[in-house]
């Protein structure tokens, strides 16, 4: 009852906020993660960044469609902080202007422009993106050993992979990831078929979506086929275009899959660099999502989240 009552009062709250912005309500606690708060201007900011990057239109129905997650999104950083704080995490501050590059087509300052000219406060920007590559940094340094992947093995993967091929296969996809309680799975299954019903695919990865893929409508872009692992290739390999995957439920999320479309490139087409990079990458990040996903699984249950 708390928790309906909060998000009734949330709604309005962020319904005001994009009608006034006085001091005593731009600095309005909603949550207290810790000994860490998120106010009311936090969670403004990060609709607008979200809408902003997204290349969304800034309007109440584009603003409803995400605040619930913008929520999730906060708690997920909070935590994050609050942990990488016991740490000395040493982030090069080149990592971070790569990243804005990317974002940014090079253009930085255009970016910033972008920002202020809707009153978005970039350096709580810089801020999230500086604690999403300190924390990647974090859980690879603490499970190196077990995301560690054997480039020998990979290499006689693609050379196999490419005699065996006269064509290779490369697949756009789309993901939603969400974090879960095995005792909620048929619950959040269902609000989510049902959003996917409602709003399509991309609105409900921006919406809900906990992967990194969410600002992106949860698009992937293009992947070799060969690059997945079999149990996903298993799963796509059935999917027409269009379709949507059945849940995979994995051991802290459950992921939905869409085929947006395919292409055959031939083998002397073959960039093996790239495939090389694609493969290792796919391999990594399926294993950092796993101990990442699992890690903020334990700070939820050490922490303790206090809604206003």
């Amino acid at each position: 009852m708390k928790k309906i009552f909060f998000f009734i009062c949330f709604a309005l709250s962020i319904t005001l906020i994009f009608e006034k912005s006085d001091a005593s309500t731009v600095n309005t606690i909603v949550v207290k993660v810790g000994n860490k708060v998120i106010t009311n201007y936090e969670v403004k900011n990060k609709i607008l960044t979200t809408l902003i990057n997204s290349n969304k239109d800034i309007n109440q129905k584009n603003i409803d469609l995400i605040k619930s997650q913008t929520l999730e999104n906060l708690i997920i950083l909070r935590l994050k902080q609050i942990e990488l704080n016991n740490y000395k995490i040493k982030l090069d501050k080149e990592k971070v202007n790569l990243y804005l590059n990317q974002l940014s087509g090079n253009n930085i300052e255009n970016l910033k422009k972008k920002f202020t000219t809707f009153s978005i406060n970039f350096d709580y920007f810089v801020e999230e993106i500086t604690t999403e590559l300190e924390w990647r940094e974090f859980i690879y340094k603490k499970y190196s050993r077990k995301i560690e992947i054997d480039h020998q093995t990979n290499d006689e993967e693609i050379e196999k992979i490419i005699e065996a091929n006269l064509e290779l296969k490369e697949i756009n996809l789309s993901e939603i990831e969400i974090f879960h309680n095995n005792k909620e799975n048929d619950t959040v299954i269902s609000k989510i078929l049902l959003e996917i019903d409602k709003n399509g695919f991309e609105d409900t990865a921006l919406k809900f979506s906990n992967s990194s893929s969410s600002s992106n409508k949860g698009n992937l872009g293009w992947i070799s086929s060969n690059s997945l692992s079999k149990e996903i290739f298993n799963i796509i390999n059935k999917l027409k275009l269009g379709q949507i995957s059945e849940p995979i439920i994995k051991p802290n999320s459950i992921l939905f899959l869409k085929l947006n479309d395919e292409r055959k490139v031939s083998a002397n087409e073959i960039d093996k660099e790239n495939l090389k990079r694609n493969l290792i990458n796919t391999k990594k990040n399926e294993i950092f999502n796993l101990y990442s996903n699992s890690y903020l699984s334990k700070l939820r249950n050490e922490h303790l989240i206090e809604y206003y």
